[in-house]
């Protein structure tokens, strides 16, 4: 988030094709045997073979059972009824959760990684607590946010009702109830209610707007130039070749954009090379938000390898 303060100026074009990053192995990538072109419009970046070989080492795809670092359970809170419980590696500290994007969070317990797994488990069959979220819904809880009190209230609530569960692992050190709120890190009232979304980049879309600020892998603009609607967007690769002038409708269109506030997954620019923008409007599609509160997904974990 340091690298896009809020106010700052982006404008870049995609280069080439989206290409797998590769192994990721001590510390650096080791590039894609394979050369494995990606899908746009996927959060991932790898392709399934390079995501397999790392698999074959990861906490997240539970085959590093014998990792000898402690680890910290977390409860973390996205909005109201949005709470979650996951696992990181205690060294990490509050990394994972500024990573997901978690408005606030506190820790549960501390403890070896098969204790914490353990009552990451029990949390979830007892009661029912998530270990993850859609990306939609997350979006949609950030416009409508209660108080920071209502916040505090309902992750204490969790807070001491998983601590009174039997079955609580031995070797797991409890942690008393401390809530941190992400209000000011990530920004969250310069995020307004009604946010249109970006779609996936192709070679020669162009994205040109002003940042105001950052949530995890998402990144709040404020879009520059005219000529796209919400749902309307100009198709990627307009102006640059084929295809110029032409126009894709998506659902719920509504009134131009100039101005209007969309949200991008910077994950998605992964395996591009960018370059700057030679236009003075973003041309990738600009649809209206999803609605998904409440919904759950299941994400390829080979995009979370690493954050452990």
């Amino acid at each position: 988030m340091s690298l896009l303060p809020a106010g700052k100026r982006l404008a870049f074009a995609a280069q080439g094709e989206r290409l797998c990053l590769g192994v990721w192995r001590a510390g650096r990538w080791i590039v894609c045997p394979y050369g494995a072109v990606l899908d746009g419009a996927s959060a991932k970046d790898q392709c399934a073979r390079c995501a397999q070989l790392d698999r074959s080492r990861s906490v997240a795809a539970d085959t590093m059972a014998d990792d000898p670092r402690p680890y910290g359970v977390y409860l973390a809170y996205f909005g109201p009824g949005l709470l979650k419980v996951g696992i990181t590696a205690a060294e990490r500290g509050p990394a994972r959760l500024v990573e997901q994007g978690a408005v606030a969070y506190a820790w549960l317990g501390r403890g070896p990684l098969m204790a914490a797994r353990r009552a990451e488990a029990l949390l979830g069959s007892a009661l029912s607590v998530p270990d993850r979220f859609a990306k939609a819904a997350k979006r949609a809880a950030r416009g409508a946010l209660p108080p920071v009190p209502e916040r505090v209230a309902e992750l204490a609530q969790l807070h001491r009702t998983a601590r009174e569960l039997p079955g609580w692992p031995e070797t797991l050190e409890p942690v008393e109830f401390a809530c941190a709120d992400h209000t000011e890190l990530f920004g969250l009232d310069r995020i307004p209610g009604e946010v249109a979304e970006l779609g996936g980049m192709t070679p020669g879309a162009e994205i040109v707007g002003e940042v105001l600020t950052g949530v995890g892998a998402d990144v709040y603009l404020r879009l520059a130039g005219v000529g796209a609607e919400v749902g309307v967007g100009v198709k990627a690769g307009a102006g640059t070749g084929a295809g110029a002038g032409e126009r894709e409708r998506g659902a719920g269109a509504a009134g131009g954009v100039a101005g209007a506030v969309a949200v991008m997954d910077a994950r998605l620019l992964s395996g591009w090379v960018l370059g700057p923008a030679v236009g003075e409007a973003t041309t990738v599609p600009v649809r209206a938000a999803a609605r998904g509160a409440g919904e759950r997904e299941r994400e390829g974990v080979g995009g979370q390898e690493g954050l452990f």
